[in-house]
């Protein structure tokens, strides 16, 4: 493609006036539909009981790894929390200074989660490794029956998110997260079954550990992403070289510049660019063809471009990469 949009001084080109074309796409995808506020609601109130039951249990067995288990299920509570709540927020309208509604609050959510938890798994960690070099007798049979109630217990909530996991990337969050907590209840029972035949009483601190390894590693990513969010980067899964080359290839445009990327919440993510087009007539069919594309293509569901000619001889102040 033929890059012939003119090149002029760009320290100037603030003072020059110049009418732009402008066309928005606000397509919100509203990630978990109604339909799945009862599965949120019973799920959150599942595994909070159970939360509660691996504590007490826990302490009463003597068992750290049950005690682990629940802070990693107490993650899952606060994640399902935060995707309910996500999509609850996500449907308020813009109003007065909150121009994009309360979209972001999912991000502010995500991290404040993340932290919490690592504070959460710090604390379960020292105490895990204190009982790693004073091993102490565990209730293997209590530690057996109560993480398989945590089996049956994110296996069901699991279920209740596995139709919509395919189409909707929040559910297939919960999804996720629900069956996870399954595959690590499965092995505190693993632990019980271990202690119970052999009576070596360090395995239970060596699953603790592990659960926590598998906290941390969650916990970081999720803390990484927040982050990443909260600073206006380009949402994960979203490639911005390909999104470049495909608003290049348009018919008639000649340039692309002030490309930004960024999510609006955890699961909506919006785009605005300038598209420097050679074409004398109007751009509406290409912008519209974009927008489309952006949405389809690359699910960007709000997308903002400003339209500039070449014959206008304009020199945009933004087209230079290095200002924003």
């Amino acid at each position: 493609m033929a890059h012939d949009h003119k090149h002029c001084d760009h320290d100037h080109a603030a003072h020059h006036d110049h009418d732009h074309e402008h066309a928005r796409s606000h397509g919100h995808h509203v990630h978990a539909p109604a339909g799945y506020g009862r599965a949120f609601a019973v799920g959150i109130i599942l595994n909070t009981a159970f939360v509660g039951l691996e504590v007490v249990y826990g302490v009463m067995a003597n068992s750290m790894a049950l005690v682990a288990d629940a802070g990693h299920n107490l993650s899952d509570v606060l994640a399902l929390g935060l995707a309910w709540l996500a999509s609850v927020l996500a449907q308020r309208r813009p109003a007065g200074r909150f121009t994009y509604g309360l979209r972001s609050s999912s991000i502010l959510g995500a991290l404040a989660n993340a932290m919490l938890l690592l504070v959460v798994s710090g604390a379960i960690l020292w105490e895990a490794i204190l009982r790693l070099f004073r091993p102490e007798t565990v209730a293997s049979e209590t530690v057996i029956w109560v993480a398989a109630a945590g089996i049956l217990v994110n296996t069901a909530t699991a279920l209740m998110f596995m139709k919509g996991r395919e189409r909707d990337l929040n559910i297939r969050g919960a999804f996720l997260h629900m069956a996870a907590d399954a595959l690590v209840s499965a092995g505190v029972a693993l632990a019980g079954l271990g202690i119970m035949l052999t009576g070596w009483a360090w395995l239970d601190p060596v699953v603790s550990l592990l659960i926590i390894g598998a906290i941390l590693w969650s916990t970081w990513g999720l803390l990484a992403d927040a982050v990443s969010l909260s600073l206006h980067a380009v949402p994960p899964g979203i490639d911005f070289g390909a999104i470049r080359a495909y608003l290049e290839s348009l018919p008639d445009v000649a340039e692309v510049h002030d490309l930004h990327i960024w999510g609006m919440s955890t699961t909506e993510t919006a785009l605005t660019a300038h598209l420097v087009t050679t074409a004398d007539g109007g751009a509406d069919a290409v912008v519209a063809q974009a927008v489309h594309e952006l949405n389809e293509r690359f699910h960007i569901g709000h997308a903002t471009l400003q339209v500039e000619r070449v014959a206008d001889n304009y020199c945009c102040p933004l087209a230079p990469a290095h200002v924003v």
